[in-house]
C-alpha cells in the first residue's frame, strides 16, 4: 500500500497515462504557473529540477525555452514511463523514480520548482525543505498551489465530495463519472460563464483536455487550498530571501524564494 503521506501518486499515475498529449495550452499554463520567470528568456542556460513531473509536460517547456538540463522526478512508473516519452527529445533531463520527500540532491539547480504537487501531500514543509536544499545557492525555489480565494464554493460545497466519495472510488469509475462535471463545465462556459481569469482560460479547451482537469480534481486522496498568507509561509525559510506571491489565474498561488549564498 503507497504511503498515504505521499499524496497520490498511483492515482496520478493512472490519469497520467490516459491523458499525456503535450498541447499549446499547457505551454500557457506552464508560463502563468512559472510567473516570475519569463517563459521565453528566464530558462536560457538554466539546470533544473521539476519534483513530481507526471508525465513530464513541465520539464519539456524550460528545454524548448533554453535550459541546459534538468531532473525530473515521480514515483509511479506510468507517470514516469510517459515523461521518458514526452522528454525522449532532450536526453539532458534526467527521468528519475524518486520522492519529493527525498530528492537527493544538494546546492545543485538553479531553479527547484514544483508544480501542482505541494497541495496534495500530508507534509508539504517537507517537501519545501528538499526544494530549498536541492536549489544551490541564488538559485530559485518555485512552487504553485491551489488558491482559496475565489475558490469558496468550490472547497466547501464541492471538494467535500471529493473527500467521502471520489477519493475513495475505483479509478475507472470516478474516469467514468468525470463525464457529467465535465459537460457541465463545457455547457457553462460556452454559455459566457467565466467570472474568473482560469474559467476564461479553460475555454479555449478541447473536451478531452477539460475532462482530464475535471478528474485530475476528482481523484486525489488529499486536496488543500491556500490562502494567500499560507501559501507564502509555504517558503517562510532563513535560507530564502525575496520571496514573492503571485496570483495565478485569480484562484492560485506561485510562490518563489531565492537562496541565500
Amino acid at each position: 500500500m503507497t504511503d498515504p503521506s505521499l499524496g497520490s501518486p498511483e492515482r496520478f499515475g493512472y490519469a497520467w497515462d490516459r491523458f499525456h498529449a503535450l498541447t499549446p495550452e499547457q505551454e500557457q499554463q506552464f508560463a502563468r504557473w512559472t510567473t516570475p520567470v519569463e517563459l521565453s528568456s528566464g530558462w536560457r542556460g538554466v539546470r533544473f529540477l521539476d519534483a513530481g513531473c507526471g508525465m513530464g509536460r513541465n520539464s519539456v517547456w524550460p528545454m524548448r525555452h533554453g535550459a541546459t538540463s534538468g531532473v525530473a522526478l515521480d514515483l509511479d512508473a506510468r507517470s514516469l514511463a510517459r515523461a521518458r516519452t514526452n522528454l525522449a527529445p532532450y536526453p539532458q533531463v534526467e527521468v528519475r523514480e524518486a520522492s519529493i520527500y527525498d530528492v537527493g540532491f544538494r546546492d545543485e539547480f538553479d531553479v527547484a520548482f514544483s508544480l501542482g504537487v505541494v497541495h496534495h501531500l500530508e507534509h508539504p514543509q517537507r517537501a519545501v525543505e528538499q526544494l530549498i536544499q536541492a536549489a544551490k545557492p541564488g538559485g530559485r525555489v518555485l512552487i504553485w498551489v491551489y488558491g482559496y480565494e475565489n475558490l469558496e464554493l468550490f472547497v466547501n460545497v464541492l471538494d467535500p465530495a471529493r473527500k467521502a466519495l471520489f477519493s475513495r472510488l475505483p479509478l475507472g469509475v470516478v474516469r467514468r463519472l468525470s463525464h457529467a462535471p465535465t459537460a457541465a463545465l463545457w455547457l457553462l462556459l460556452r454559455l459566457g460563464y467565466q467570472p474568473m481569469d482560469y474559467l476564461k482560460l479553460l475555454r479555449g479547451f478541447r473536451y478531452d483536455h477539460l475532462r482530464a482537469i475535471v478528474f485530475d480534481q476528482m481523484l486525489p486522496k488529499t486536496a488543500r487550498y491556500y490562502r494567500r498568507e499560507e501559501a507564502r509561509a509555504l517558503l517562510d525559510s532563513p535560507q530564502l530571501e525575496q520571496v514573492e506571491v503571485h496570483w495565478v489565474n485569480q484562484c492560485s498561488w506561485t510562490v518563489t524564494g531565492i537562496k541565500r549564498g
